[in-house]
């Protein structure tokens, strides 16, 4: 085979996508509760992105940063405007977005004359992409092996000890990092009050923080970023996914004093904010931007939660145990193995994904509605009954 095998696909070859469902070669339906990983926030095939990409497309394509990029200033502006940050810098991906995070808290302290300022504090479960420094400052055991030697500059402390978080900062920490809804590490929320904690706990250690809103941020909680529900500012913030609806897109958002020592040729992406990206992205955040939008998606996700609860949970109690996350991120906590009901999920024609902890990861594209809701309960329904 020419591809190289890093992954296990589904044995599903998808054709076409409409909405919340995707269609398979053979004309198979299925309700998808994937959306791409997180990536398809408006659905497969929305009008308004496909008349954008061949709006753009029929212009250009790609010119490099070389040249001022066509609809670059507009999404930034659009991010800036309701967000924290000050400045943007757009790469491709959520494993550049972290990247570039690093280097961004790493440049700062450098700049201000601390050089040995540079080591970052990340959480165990945590998943922060596929280069080599996102991959370290997990360290997921399975992800790293055979990828050493081991790049230096992260401290790992257990998910949620606060005391080893505190004992875990020096005089050498420069930031703190941590998504602010675990994903791949079993969809964990951390609590309002703890983000408040760690944004005064960096405030008063000197330290920036960066919150990881690739998953979990652009709409999918219901507010524009997770952060938003503690009512704090982070100094740092790696998205992607959602941005792009579909197309390859990052973002790192920074705000005005670390933004302040990054310099000419200190970062690049030769793709980074390409036109057809930035086409795209516009339209993405035109949507999620609107309240009602947000409303419905926190709504919604809100009627899911109930109905996973009072139809599922309570019903099969050998199979689950609870439901955890917020808005349209969920997780059910499954006590046999979740590949198991996942595949028997598919046979029922609903696609779901697995993540860590034993968990059954629920990603749906943002413009779910309640009778998609309807039909997905009744799904897992006839999935879960027939391993009784």
């Amino acid at each position: 085979m020419s591809i190289l095998k890093v992954y296990n696909p589904i044995d599903i070859e998808v054709d076409h996508g409409d909405g919340v469902y995707l269609y398979a070669l053979d004309g198979t339906r299925f309700l998808d509760f994937t959306s791409g990983i997180g990536v398809n926030c408006l659905g497969h095939s929305h009008p308004a992105l496909v008349n954008a990409l061949k709006s753009q497309g029929e212009k250009i394509w790609h010119c490099s940063n070389l040249f001022k990029v066509t609809g670059q200033k507009t999404v930034a502006d659009k991010l800036v405007k309701n967000s924290f940050a000050s400045n943007i810098f757009f790469c491709n991906s959520g494993s550049e977005a972290t990247e570039t995070s690093i280097k961004v808290a790493r440049k700062f302290f450098y700049e201000k004359g601390f050089h040995s300022k540079n080591r970052i504090i990340t959480f165990e479960g945590a998943f922060h992409g596929r280069t080599l420094a996102s991959l370290f400052a997990a360290k997921n055991p399975d992800h790293i092996k055979g990828f050493g030697p081991e790049v230096n500059g992260f401290d790992q402390v257990p998910f949620g000890d606060h005391d080893a978080l505190e004992k875990a900062i020096n005089k050498d920490t420069a930031a703190i990092m941590v998504e602010t809804i675990l994903g791949e590490g079993g969809v964990r929320v951390i609590p309002e009050d703890c983000l408040k904690g760690l944004r005064k706990l960096c405030d008063e250690r000197n330290i920036l923080l960066i919150l990881d809103e690739v998953q979990c941020g652009l709409g999918r909680t219901g507010k524009l970023f997770a952060f938003e529900w503690a009512k704090i500012k982070p100094d740092i913030v790696p998205i992607a996914k959602g941005i792009g609806g579909g197309f390859p897109l990052g973002a790192c958002l920074m705000n005005k004093k670390t933004a302040s020592t990054m310099s000419l040729g200190s970062h690049g992406s030769t793709f980074g904010g390409n036109p057809l990206a930035m086409s795209i992205a516009s339209v993405v955040l035109d949507y999620v931007l609107n309240k009602d939008f947000l409303n419905n998606v926190a709504k919604v996700g809100n009627y899911l939660k109930n109905k996973l609860e009072e139809e599922v949970i309570k019903k099969y109690p050998t199979l689950v145990s609870g439901i955890r996350g917020k808005g349209l991120m969920l997780g059910i906590e499954s006590k046999i193995k979740n590949e198991i009901l996942i595949k028997e999920m598919i046979n029922q024609k609903l696609l779901t994904v697995k993540a860590s902890q034993n968990i059954i990861r629920i990603l749906p594209p943002l413009i779910l509605e309640e009778k998609h809701v309807d039909e997905a309960i009744s799904k897992i329904n006839k999935a879960f009954t027939n391993l009784k």
